[in-house]
Order: structure tokens, then sequence, then C-alpha cells
């Protein structure tokens, strides 16, 4: 098939996307398909519009890529694309109204407080939660803006660094725990949910070196949960799948704390990293689907 791929972006995860572009590119050409690689720029669009191919595989991440805006357009085009709809990615990609609807759900989601930048007044501002916090932007992936505060001169300070990423920050309760993540792979009512995935940072916190660098943390495949908290990652991984409206692939994060309560959802991934370092080709290693089988499979569901 003639299959283009796009990959690079604008967002604040244009170095992740290239990497994860090269792999997604070189799997498709190992499997004999006629690839066209575009490193994509809003300002570049009319690369879209002439566009002619079979199957679009977005290898972006972030903003313009993730977040619906780029699906709206290939559907405008009527051109398949591998993954979530404009609906799904743009409730996935804002973290405030996903935790609302899969709060609705039953899922467990952190305490948290919301602003917003136009409403945000400091003087005004009464802190609702209890240190230590995590203060991120409400629209960025991969750890991008994200602080944790542990009094209010680093919270005031991680808001600041919050509202430089997106008008709309998210504070949330800090749970020590154990974090992990659940791949979701399948057809509309036939998600199935891959081996739970335990991700043990190198660094204090999974932050972005942790996330993408070499050696950065360690994958343990299958996670040291119990059978009943490996049973509800799973389901519920699958159930967030749904209840936002994704297709075809997902991840969602979790922390499973430390005082042995139920898991907490931290985010749901539409389009999940396809790095060498990546989590999802990782799950999907562990049910004896290679990198290049995975990205075929992809492919396959997407056509269906």
């Amino acid at each position: 098939m003639k299959v283009a791929v796009l990959y690079g972006g604008v967002s604040g995860e244009r170095e992740v996307s290239l990497s994860s572009g090269k792999g997604i590119i070189t799997a498709l050409q190992k499997k004999g398909h006629d690839v066209i690689g575009i490193d994509f720029n809003p300002s570049k669009i009319n690369e879209l519009l002439t566009l002619d191919v079979d199957v679009v595989f977005i290898g972006l991440h972030g903003r313009f890529g993730e977040d619906g805006r780029i699906q709206g357009l290939l559907d405008m085009l009527n051109i398949p694309y591998v993954g979530s709809g404009v609906l799904g990615s743009a409730l996935a990609m804002n973290k405030v109204k996903a935790k609302r609807i899969l709060e609705r759900e039953g899922i467990r989601v952190a305490r948290d407080q919301t602003l917003n930048a136009a409403t945000f007044d400091r003087k005004k501002f009464k802190f609702e939660l209890d240190y230590p916090v995590v203060v991120k932007p409400a629209r960025e992936g991969s750890t991008i803006g994200l602080t944790i505060a542990h009094n209010e001169q680093e919270l005031m300070a991680g808001i600041d660094e919050g509202f430089k990423h997106d008008e709309d920050i998210l504070i949330e309760e800090f749970i020590e725990g154990m974090e992990v993540t659940v791949a979701v792979l399948g057809g509309k009512g036939k998600e199935q949910a891959l081996p739970v995935i335990e991700i043990v940072p190198k660094n204090k916190f999974y932050d972005y070196e942790a996330k993408y660098a070499p050696g950065g943390s360690a994958h343990i495949i299958p996670a040291r949960v119990s059978a009943e908290i490996t049973e509800y990652l799973q389901k519920n991984a699958v159930l967030a799948h749904q209840s936002l409206d994704c297709k075809t692939y997902s991840r969602t994060d979790f922390i499973v704390p430390k005082d042995g309560s139920l898991p907490v959802a931290l985010e749901v991934n539409t389009l999940p990293g396809m790095t060498p370092t990546s989590l999802f080709p990782d799950a999907a290693r562990e049910i004896g689907l290679s990198y290049e089988d995975m990205i075929e499979r992809l492919i396959e569901l997407t056509l269906k």
C-alpha cells in the first residue's frame, strides 16, 4: 500500500515524534509498503491537500497531531488514518475533560483543582488540596511543563510554568506509588488490554529524560502487582479507551498507590510513543508482535 507517515510537528514533543516517525517508516518499508514521510508543519498544509495515499499513519505527538486537528483535516479529505478520530483525540488530549469522563465511568482519578489563565487571580487564589501536588498544563504530554510543589512558593512557580504552556492547568494531589501503563489494541467493541507494564525510572520521577533517554527507565512486564490489580488495570484501560471514544489503539497510565488503595488513572494517550524505548511496542512484543508486525496490525485494523 501507499502510506504517508506524519511525524515531527511543531509541539513540545517534536523530538519524540521524529524518533517515532523514523521507527514507523522503517517498519512499513520492511513490510513492503510504499512510504512517504512528511515532517508536518501547519504552514505547509498543502502537502496534505494533494496527498494521494491509501492510509495515513500519524506519528505526531502533542498539539496539531494528537489533539484532533489533523484528524479533522484528514476526515474532510476522506483519507483513512491510524488512531482515534477528532472527538477521542480532543477529549484525551485535554486532561481536565478526560478526567471528568473517566470519573463518571467509575474510574478512580486524583483529586484536583483547575485554573484558567484568563480568570486566575493570584491574590484571590485559594489552594484546595494538600501538599505535595503535581502542577501540569491541561494539553501537554511527555511531562512538558510539569512540576511538583511541596509548598506555596513552589506551587506559584509551578503555576507560572504551567501557564507558559497552556491557558488551562491542572493541580493534582501527588500520589506516591508504582507507575504502570496499559496498552489497548483492537477494533471497536473488540478492544483488548495488553500486559501491564511497570515503569521503574532511574530518576526520582518519570520525567522527560526517564521516558526517552536510553536506559532512563526499566520496563517490567508483567508488572509486579496482584492478579486482582492486574485485572482492574486492564479492565479500566479498556473502559477509558471506550469512554473517550478512542479507536484502534491507546495507552492509559496509572499509579498503583503505596497505601494499597485502588489504582488511579493519570491520562490516556491516543498516539502512544513509537520510539525504541517506548512502552506500547514493549507491550506488543509481550504478546508476540514484533515492532513491524505491530505497525502492520494497526494499519489492518484501520482499513477494516
